[in-house]
C-alpha cells in the first residue's frame, strides 16, 4: 500500500529508491471516478519498474483543465484510494496545470502516460530523457472513461 507524500517528502523518497537501486516510474492524471480502464492502466505502469509515484491533479488543476463541473470525487478521497491500490507507491497531489513541476523534481526512470498521447507531446519527456530515462504509453481499456461512466447516470437518472 501506497501513501500520499508532499513533493518535498516525495523528492526525500525518491532519492532513496535511488539509491537503493530501485526503478521509478511515474504518471499522473485526475482519477475521478475509479474504474476499470485506471486499475489497468495503473498496474501496466506499475509492470515497468519496481516503484509507481503518481502524481494527482488537485481539485483546482482539475477545475482549469476539465472545466467547473469536475472533478466528482475530492481531491482528498482520490489520494486515498489510489494509495490503496496495490499498485501504487506514492501519491503527490500537484496544483499546476501540468506536471512539469513534480516531474522536474523527482525525474522518475520512466515517464508513462495513456496511449492518447504521443511521446513528443509528453510533459516532461525532455527532463526524463536527458536524464537517461525512457518515456512509454499505455493502450487504455476500449469503452472505460470517466466521461463513459458520467454519461451513462446522466442517461439512466437524469433523461428519464
Amino acid at each position: 500500500m501506497g501513501r500520499v507524500y508532499t513533493l518535498p517528502e516525495l523528492t526525500e523518497q525518491r532519492q532513496r529508491w535511488k539509491q537503493e537501486g530501485k526503478k521509478v516510474v511515474f504518471t499522473n492524471g485526475v482519477f475521478d471516478i475509479l474504474h476499470r480502464g485506471h486499475v489497468e492502466y495503473l498496474a501496466k505502469a506499475k509492470a515497468l519498474g519496481d516503484v509507481l509515484m503518481l502524481g494527482l491533479n488537485s481539485d483546482a488543476s482539475v477545475k482549469r483543465n476539465k472545466g467547473p463541473l469536475r472533478p466528482i470525487v475530492p481531491e482528498g478521497d482520490r489520494a486515498f484510494v489510489l494509495c490503496h491500490l496495490a499498485s501504487i507507491d506514492a501519491v503527490c497531489l500537484f496544483d499546476e496545470d501540468t506536471p512539469i513541476d513534480i516531474i522536474s523534481s523527482l525525474v522518475p526512470d520512466v515517464l508513462v502516460k495513456g496511449a492518447d498521447y504521443t511521446p513528443e507531446t509528453i510533459v516532461g519527456r525532455d527532463v526524463v530523457e536527458a536524464s537517461g530515462g525512457t518515456v512509454r504509453t499505455i493502450e487504455f481499456v476500449p469503452d472505460r472513461s470517466t466521461s463513459g461512466i458520467v454519461e451513462t447516470i446522466l442517461q439512466r437518472f437524469v433523461t428519464k
